[in-house]
């Protein structure tokens, strides 16, 4: 009896609900990650002969852009939830070092690494740094935030001046901003690619328009709308007592971030910059509010479902004939972006923070590429034509799947060896 492709599908969503539900239970004290696993069961299940359709992100680019562009929304809006940290100068420093210095730092040396080593054309060269600058606050939740405390003001203004947990709130807060922050950039190489590399062509707009006026919207009306968002969940005069406003607990994160990121998309700002500002005013509008959980956790279930499909999906890319185009150029670089390139970047940006070097050192190698790099790569191949879109796009899904191995195997040892802390056991029914 033939399967239909209507049923498999079904059943893969089945598989990934059901996955997302249990493996908390079962892989929370191994060496192994869900992205990992995800990533194995979607290469194992696009390798067996059952009609499955191959999988190109070239010729399915504008699926592959939508699915990722949501991937990371949700994952913008969890990891502003998640922080509990009031944003400021001095408790932000770790994250102002990652952004303003780690990032373009990043991009120039791939972009390098591109050129010199792979021979890619400046245009490519460009993208393939500005596609790899986005962090990815997924695939190493055992040194991420695990969520909202949400219990008292006064410890949140504490950990303001930075407690134990800087590795974790460094690479959370670099994930939520840089996913933004990359846009200028790949902005940037779609121009070298549609105008030329001369700088005359392009500069000007690129500065004004993609740099200044995107952030500033994406800034100030992603703070507003947050501001105006907790205004709405937050009122103490109505309670949830209903059944259906009881079981309908924290889907207001949800509307909140496809409202911001549209509204902001629709306007020309970055959405991605105003969904992680309007989480993080969210989270700072009222510290000791007990609804925090709920919103966090529908969003994480959210997210983790999104990630379980999109990291399927990637495997079956991979079954397909993602890294056909790989040389040992190819490889090389690959490895070079995510064992020196990151690392080499977050330490120089973190000389002289005060921390340990033990926390430096995971700051540095824990920013790992992932589903916004999937997503930029998608973005910029459907705006302009690089020469070479798919060895671009066998270098950058080589970088994630390293993120993806090295995530999933180092990152508990790590936590409990280098930061002396064991990860909590993660209870049944949230996605972790």
């Amino acid at each position: 009896m033939a399967l239909e492709f209507y049923d498999l599908v079904l059943i893969l969503l089945g598989v990934a609900v059901l996955g997302t539900g249990l493996l908390p239970r079962y892989v929370q004290q191994l060496p192994l990650s869900r992205p990992l696993i995800w990533v194995a069961f979607g290469f194992a299940i696009f390798s067996l002969p059952l009609g499955l359709p191959s999988l190109d992100p070239v010729l399915q680019g504008e699926f592959t852009e939508r699915i990722t562009e949501f991937g990371v929304i949700i994952a913008l809006m969890v990891a502003g939830l998640k922080l509990d940290r009031p944003p400021g100068l001095r408790g932000w420093e770790s994250t102002w070092r990652l952004i303003g210095i780690t990032m373009p730092v990043t991009i120039g040396l791939a972009a390098l690494v591109g050129w010199w080593v792979v021979g890619l054309t400046i245009p490519s060269a460009m993208l393939l740094g500005a596609v790899i600058a986005p962090t990815d606050p997924v695939l190493a939740s055992e040194v991420q935030v695990e969520g909202p405390e949400g219990s008292d003001e006064d410890e949140m203004l504490d950990d303001a001046d930075g407690g134990e947990d800087e590795a974790r709130f460094a690479l959370t807060s670099e994930a939520g901003l840089n996913d933004g922050f990359a846009f200028p950039f790949t902005y940037l190489a779609i121009a070298m690619a549609l105008m030329g590399v001369s700088p005359g062509n392009w500069v000007g707009e690129w500065f004004l328009v993609d740099v200044l006026f995107r952030i500033a919207v994406g800034l100030a009306v992603g703070a507003g709308l947050g501001w105006v968002m907790a205004k709405l969940v937050f009122v103490e005069e109505i309670s949830p007592e209903a059944p259906m406003a009881r079981s309908l607990l924290g889907v207001e994160a949800l509307g909140a971030t496809l409202l911001v990121y549209g509204f902001i998309e629709f306007i020309g700002g970055y959405g991605f910059i105003g969904v992680f500002v309007a989480a993080v005013t969210i989270r700072n509008y009222e510290y000791r509010h007990a609804y925090y959980d709920p919103l966090h956790d529908v969003a994480e279930q959210a997210e983790q479902l999104t990630m379980a499909a999109i990291m399927i999906l990637f495997g079956g890319l991979i079954a397909s004939g993602l890294f056909a185009p790989l040389t040992w150029e190819l490889v090389v670089a690959s490895v070079l972006i995510v064992l020196v390139v990151r690392p080499v970047s977050g330490i120089v940006a973190l000389l002289g923070f005060d921390r340990s070097w033990a926390e430096r050192l995971v700051i540095s190698f824990y920013g790992l590429r992932g589903i916004g790099t999937f997503y930029y790569l998608a973005y910029a191949l459907n705006e302009a034509a690089f020469r070479d879109a798919n060895v671009l796009w066998a270098v950058s899904g080589l970088a994630v799947l390293l993120s993806v191995v090295l995530g999933g195997i180092t990152a508990t040892p790590v936590v409990e060896e280098w930061l002396g802390e064991s990860p909590e056991v993660e209870t049944p029914d949230t996605s972790g």
